[in-house]
């Protein structure tokens, strides 16, 4: 008799094997809730975050964390940017909790608080989401000076190989 194998197994196999970018984080799962402690109401600080498949090819990375739900998630009305980082040697494997010194070559773009470095969930109004987007770039970007989302947007256009997301959520409690 023959073993028959869920089309979604094979699927995911087929990934892995062609080299899925993936990101993920040991403090929450996908579409799960962040823990306090990576918030505004706790210490404010990134989580650890690892990446898998990083196609040949690639020369940087990027990673942008977003909340499109900003500010109330049932009539929103921007997208908030929590953390830009760009330039990330292809050869990262991701970022530690509360990354201080971060690898060698990463630049850093202006948040929503136009400032640099991690700014973690602090929703005004209802459960929002967020979104940790990690790009591979078959270049590697020029210094842009600290540039907005926009502008990073604008650099790595036609130049992702892969993108990946993991989404996490948070609901200030009172």
């Amino acid at each position: 008799m023959r073993a028959v194998i869920p089309v979604s197994v094979l699927m995911l196999a087929a990934g892995a094997w062609a080299g899925e970018l993936k990101i993920t984080s040991e403090a929450f799962d996908h579409t799960y809730g962040i823990p306090r402690k990576y918030t505004c109401q706790g210490k404010n600080i990134s989580p650890p975050l690892k990446w898998t498949g990083v196609p040949k090819g690639t020369k940087s990375l990027v990673l942008i964390v977003e909340d499109p739900d900003a500010p109330d998630p049932r009539k929103p009305k921007m997208v908030w940017d929590h953390w830009l980082l760009y330039n990330l040697p292809p050869k990262t494997k991701g970022l530690k909790e509360a990354v201080e010194k971060l690898p060698k070559g990463t630049l850093e773009g202006k948040n929503s608080w136009k400032k640099t470095g991690y700014g973690g969930p602090c929703p005004p109004i209802g459960r929002h989401r967020y979104f940790h987007k990690l790009f591979a770039l078959d270049i590697v970007l020029e210094d842009l000076k600290t540039p907005t989302k926009k502008q990073l947007l604008e650099a790595m256009k036609g130049h992702i190989l892969k993108k990946a997301e993991l989404i996490g959520t948070y609901q200030k409690r009172q």
